[in-house]
């Protein structure tokens, strides 16, 4: 991974050049169960002691960490520093800083955020401890959030992310034509959920989310709606909606996808009305999709579309990020409603890369939904899954 690291690095520090910070400063421990979110955009593995990885607006880039966890650091090549510890971490972390923040007014970048909890890696605990290993030099009341920097870093694909998420893609799409093969009437959600599981780990493929409901499996009126789970008593039936929303995860980079199928030979009105209306919105939404733009304003281009053909407007957002997992947080497209925070009014930047999803409720038929995978260009947006248009039979 030395080389995305690098391209990752690399964009950090033109990210903390471009800003008003003079370091910006990662700090973990024991990261086995869960560490910061930006910590595989800058390495491989983890780290045991208390680390502190540094990128300086003089484009140094240092990583303090303890003795143990020094040479698999050095050895990848992607840091101009590696200095190893052993008894405690604060006098060489002030002595670096000290010598890579030049500013007599130095602002020390560290990962906490109210929005965007790919920017919030940063446990309180951590943050304290941090503090008190300022306290006594000049950077003392020195931390601010560097939420701009870790949400641009993680939101703005390099040429090798899109590469992986293209192939992850690839992935999904095969899965979704062996669904199409394999898949017949009487067949349970959870028989299809486990036929998707042996295929995925048959290939040593992962999930973009937790995999008791990645994939998620829906047939019919009464089948879970959302981030439900997979029924054994739930089986195909002719005049059901079938849908499928899944995630493939390939070489740390993810997928998020959703189709649909009509069970039956012959497509009913009321259907063939509600995939117009969903690809509708799909496509209006995207013809709104630019560099500059704020999420809402999209959403509700995508929004207004769909409820003036006559049907309820989704209760969610219309589309999200994705990367190393489905939700990879930063801005969203999605409306200004107070759980989203201020992540709906964030503009959109060139070369994230978006889902766009929603659907509706058929009486006595189940969910229709369909969710695409788009990449933002100097222009718009261009379309990184094949968008589906028609719904086919499943008979």
């Amino acid at each position: 991974m030395s080389d995305l690291h690098r391209e990752k690095l690399a964009q950090a520090v033109e990210l903390v050049q471009a800003s008003d910070l003079d370091v910006w400063i990662t700090f973990v421990r024991e990261t086995a169960e869960g560490g910061d979110p930006v910590l595989p955009l800058m390495m491989d593995g983890g780290l045991t002691w208390q680390s502190a990885l540094l990128v300086a607006r003089t484009g140094e880039k240092v990583a303090i960490v303890g003795n143990f966890d020094a040479e698999p650091l050095a050895a990848s090549g992607v840091w101009d520093e590696v200095i190893p510890y052993v008894q405690g971490i604060r006098d060489p972390l002030v002595l670096t800083l000290e010598r890579i923040a030049k500013s007599p007014t130095a602002k020390l970048g560290v990962n906490f955020s109210t929005d965007d909890v790919k920017a919030d890696g940063l446990s309180h605990g951590m943050f304290l401890l941090l503090e008190s290993y300022l306290a006594g030099t000049r950077f003392a009341n020195s931390l601010v959030s560097a939420e701009t920097v870790a949400t641009a870093l993680r939101s703005q694909k390099t040429a090798t992310e899109i590469s992986r998420m293209r192939d992850a893609i690839a992935q999904t799409d095969e899965v979704f034509r062996m669904v199409s093969q394999k898949v017949r009437p009487g067949m349970s959600e959870r028989e299809i959920y486990d036929m998707i599981h042996a295929w995925i780990d048959g290939k040593g493929l992962g999930y973009s989310w937790d995999p008791a409901q990645d994939p998620i499996v829906n047939s019919g009126p009464n089948s879970m709606v959302g981030h439900g789970i997979p029924s054994a008593d739930i089986r195909i039936e002719e005049g059901h909606i079938f849908h499928i929303d899944l995630g493939i995860t390939k070489n740390g980079y993810s997928s998020d996808i959703q189709r649909c199928w009509y069970v039956g030979n012959q497509m009913p009105d009321d259907v063939a009305k509600a995939m117009d209306a969903v690809t509708g919105a799909i496509t209006v939404g995207s013809q709104t999709l630019k560099p500059g733009v704020e999420g809402w304003t999209v959403d509700k281009a995508a929004r207004d579309y769909l409820v003036s053909c006559g049907y309820e407007e989704y209760l969610h957002a219309f589309g999200h990020q994705v990367g190393r997992v489905a939700h990879d947080g930063g801005a969203i497209l999605g409306p200004k409603w107070e759980r989203y925070g201020r992540t709906p009014t964030m503009p959109i930047q060139k070369d994230q890369v978006y889902t766009l999803e929603l659907g509706v409720n058929i009486e006595g038929r189940g969910y229709l939904g369909i969710e695409e995978m788009v990449l933002i260009t100097d222009k718009g947006v261009e379309w990184l899954s094949q968008r589906q248009l028609d719904l086919p039979l499943l008979g």
